[in-house]
């Protein structure tokens, strides 16, 4: 499985943008799709998941300003964020899970400025 994501830049603080990220094939809705970020010097980090049956999982930074949504037909999951901090600045992977197997896109950079 490859992922693509896209939609990352720079934006103002109180800004909006979104992420979006493209599987290379189909993600069955059972499968979990999601977003993590990293920062240099530390680890990747859970920002928002969707798992079958279970409301989104999202961050406690981010909570309210985020929002994870997947297109199954699409095998697209996106990230639409909101109200933009500079702590928000990272590169932004997005997940799968597939059989046990994490997948991993290939990271966008999102600079947010004060």
């Amino acid at each position: 499985v490859q992922l693509q994501a896209s939609g990352g830049g720079l934006v103002q603080a109180g800004g909006s943008l979104t992420l979006s990220c493209r599987a290379s094939r189909t993600i069955l809705a059972s499968n979990p799709m999601g977003w993590y970020r990293q920062t240099p010097g530390n680890s990747r980090d859970l920002v928002a998941r969707l798992r079958s049956g279970r409301d989104p999982d999202y961050a406690d930074s981010i909570w309210g300003r985020f929002t994870i949504s997947r297109d199954n037909a699409k095998n697209t999951v996106t990230l639409q964020m909101n109200s933009l901090k500079p702590e928000d600045t990272a590169v932004y992977y997005c997940y799968a899970r597939v059989s046990g197997t994490d997948y991993w896109g290939q990271g966008t950079q999102l600079t947010v400025s004060s």
